[in-house]
């Protein structure tokens, strides 16, 4: 599977086994996980899927022009008021 960094919200990216995940988003993109990267074919092929992923982040953040230098993670403040079902 070719990773594509923040293309959608359902990709899910499982790097041997489900040691290290990688979960794509809009928005962000979540690595979470513990990765032994082995002297040996498996650690190849576990790094070359962390490179690709890593790559595929640092290649469509350098490639928008317009990358806000924070992103709000705060809702928009309300703009109006509702009656209370409540009362």
């Amino acid at each position: 599977m070719v990773f594509e960094a923040f293309g959608n919200d359902t990709d899910v990216l499982n790097i041997h086994g489900d040691a290290l995940t990688v979960t794509n988003d809009p928005v962000r993109i979540v690595i979470t996980g513990t990765l032994e990267l082995t002297r040996d074919r498996v650690g190849l092929k576990a790094a070359l899927a962390l490179q690709q992923a890593i790559g595929s982040v640092v290649d469509v953040l350098q490639a928008d022009p317009s990358l806000p230098e924070h992103i709000v993670d705060e809702p928009p403040a309300p703009t109006g008021t509702v009656d209370n079902p409540f009362v």
